[in-house]
């Protein structure tokens, strides 16, 4: 597990915002509601991913996990044509699913640390400190949220995550 350096320019995404543990009822609640949508304006664009953070001090390996915040996002091949999510809302409401929770969100993350962990969730502090040794060297610090890029299913036995942590140089 090395990491490397790199540059993300404009995304656009199909985005649900909440608080809580991953795994429990709020969360998965906008991943059906983010799926629904994208199904039903043709099909998710790219895998499942997620910005974390929390907003006590100290680290937020610490924070219990109900209180951590999120954003989860399924990328899009571009900005939708004018009124395409609100149709694809209407579509998904037979699902059962909280579509109206679904926003459209771009960002750039520009310059960014990042790796891609191999095994369970519960172990990503290994590939976390790794990272945090990197940018230290190199004189960096966090530019914000962490993102995760899920490159298997979520309930995978062994997933492969890529985790990316947006950066500056320090001061």
């Amino acid at each position: 597990m090395s990491p490397e350096l790199t540059s993300y320019g404009l995304v656009t995404c199909l985005s649900v915002t909440g608080v809580g543990e991953p795994g429990e009822a709020e969360h998965m609640s906008a991943i059906g509601a983010l799926y629904a949508v994208a199904s039903a304006m043709g099909g998710p664009q790219g895998p499942l991913e997620g910005l974390w953070w929390v907003e006590e001090e100290g680290p937020a390996l610490e924070v219990p996990r109900e209180r951590w915040r999120w954003h989860l996002l399924l990328p899009l091949g571009g900005v939708p044509e004018p009124g395409a999510v609100e149709r694809a809302r209407e579509a998904a409401r037979v699902s059962g699913a909280a579509v109206d929770r679904v926003r459209v969100s771009s960002f750039t993350e520009g310059e960014c640390v990042e790796v891609v962990h191999e095994g369970p969730f519960s172990e990503e502090h290994v590939s976390l400190a790794v990272m945090e040794r990197f940018m230290a060297e190199r004189g960096l610090v966090a530019n914000g949220p962490h993102h995760e890029v899920y490159l298997t299913a979520l309930d995978d036995p062994w997933p492969r995550t890529v985790l990316r942590q947006p950066v500056r140089p320090g001061t």
